[in-house]
């Protein structure tokens, strides 16, 4: 990885989307609108207690954002962060490519020469 790429990349963003059940949760946010950790509960094997800590997470992260309304919170992504996290896995990905592209021509070089 460059230098630049791993200076660009935040750990605490990809921890949080790093599991499933918020990438989960982030999902059905986009999918549906707002929502509050009891509606999204019923939608997902956690409990509300296990969703309201995820959705801390991803508060912490940017990724969601939470407004009062009545006794619970609702939480809607933050498209601009999320679209940060998207640039970075692209750079990651576009690096992890590039190094994977020379290590098939360094095997491949290999292959030849025992060829020979």
């Amino acid at each position: 990885m460059s230098l630049a790429v791993a200076e660009d990349v935040d750990d605490e963003l990809w921890s949080a989307v790093g599991d499933p059940t918020r990438r989960r949760m982030l999902d059905l946010l986009l999918a549906s609108g707002p929502g509050t950790a009891t509606s999204l509960s019923d939608q997902l094997p956690v409990t509300r207690q296990a969703v309201a800590k995820h959705l801390q997470v991803l508060d912490h992260a940017g990724l969601v954002h939470g407004t009062t309304a009545g006794r619970e919170r609702r939480y809607q992504v933050d498209e601009a962060q999320l679209a940060r996290a998207v640039a970075q896995l692209a750079s990651v990905g576009a690096s992890w490519e590039a190094r994977l592209q020379r290590i098939k021509r360094i095997a491949e070089a290999i292959q030849r020469d025992r060829e020979v």
